[in-house]
């Protein structure tokens, strides 16, 4: 394909999704349920592209990812509530005296999660990253759980297991969709400098990576960091569009999902994995009317109960996997050269069929 070709191609999908982005978020089109699951959709991307920098380009089998998450949501909350709103939030057991009047606008809350994020993950990660395969996914795995926990204990911080409500909202869908654009780009940048490339030799053989002169403690520390890093910016983004948190929101599943985005879209794919972020996330949304009860005729279905919605979507992605094992991508970025490929040999099985029809009908 020509680059001028790809040129307009690419203008005209930025253009596409700026409208959408406008009409949504002034409600010409859709609802505040709709602008609700685009938003998590655009937040659930940022999760899931920093869990394929650790799981897909370093080849680190992590499975933290819902423990950095809390941490960014929950240093949201805290930090940004309204000092006059605190005590009948803390009404079983006050808040923290050296932390009931401290309040900081919302940028500096999100940022400060993400740190929070990134020096926790420098701290287990320390210790847990010398494991191996599945042994590293069970310790960071506990990691996780070990995070809610204390989230659910310390209650003069976090209000303990009734968690934080009143959290300023997200008012425009320019801001989760802004900040995925930055954090993924930077991303992308860190993938293709010679650290991501570092990631990747690690990934395809350490032993190598090691005696081609990388030291593989500070660079699985720093995509590990990194991913944290990001993983609780989107948590703090998380909170402020819930505008409520609280520890059962953050069990080890969740983590499940974002894998399950990463697998789907394609281990060591960006823009896959975007791609997978939006459709499983849809697709869960769009299914939950198989979780409802059906009538037809007079006669209730039976089948039609809470939870056939997983089993449908399970199937669904079953055959999915099963014609592409290796997720929707690969370890292919999106490229408009891959589209013409594939409309081609489309268009080619499209015309022996035509042709074979031809002879039959001769």
């Amino acid at each position: 394909m020509k680059k001028k070709n790809k040129v307009i191609y690419s203008v005209l999908l930025i253009a596409a999704a700026v409208t959408v982005i406008i009409l949504v978020d002034n409600n010409i089109i859709g609802n505040a349920y709709v602008k609700r699951i685009l938003n998590l959709s655009a937040i659930y991307a940022i999760v899931s592209v920093s869990m394929n920098l650790v799981n897909g380009f370093t080849g680190l089998f992590s499975l933290g990812q819902a423990g950095f998450m809390a941490i960014g949501a929950f240093t949201v909350a805290v930090f940004t509530v309204p000092v006059d709103l605190r005590s009948s939030i803390f009404y079983i057991k006050p808040m923290a005296p050296w932390l009931i009047n401290i309040e900081l606008p919302f940028f500096a809350a999100v940022i400060l999660g993400g740190v929070i994020s990134a020096v926790a993950a420098l701290i287990i990660g320390w210790p847990v990253l010398k494991l191996k395969s599945d042994y590293l996914a069970i310790a960071t795995l506990g990691f996780s759980e070990i995070i809610r926990i204390i989230f659910t204990n310390t209650q003069s911080i976090t209000n303990g297991a009734l968690g934080i409500n009143r959290i300023p909202g997200i008012k425009t869908m320019w801001l989760p969709f802004g900040v995925a654009i930055v954090c993924i780009g930077i991303m992308v940048l860190l993938i293709n400098s010679s650290y991501g490339r570092a990631f990747k030799a690690i990934r395809e053989d350490e032993v190598a990576a090691e005696a081609m002169g990388i030291n593989l403690a500070k660079h699985k520390a720093l995509s590990f960091a990194v991913s944290a890093f990001f993983t609780g910016i989107a948590g703090g983004l998380f909170a402020s569009l819930l505008t409520t948190v609280d520890p059962k929101q953050f069990y080890f599943t969740l983590t499940y999902n974002f894998l399950l985005m990463i697998v789907l879209g394609g281990l060591g794919s960006v823009t896959g994995t975007i791609i997978a972020s939006f459709v499983v996330t849809m697709g869960l949304e769009w299914l939950r009317f198989f979780d409802e009860p059906l009538v037809l005729f007079g006669m209730n279905i039976p089948i039609f109960r809470a939870g056939l919605r997983m089993v449908v979507f399970s199937i669904l992605l079953m055959i999915v996997v099963l014609f592409y094992n290796k997720g929707i991508m690969g370890n292919k970025e999106f490229s408009w050269d891959r589209i013409a490929d594939w409309c081609r040999r489309i268009k080619g099985k499209f015309s022996k069929v035509q042709s074979k029809g031809g002879s039959i009908d001769g």
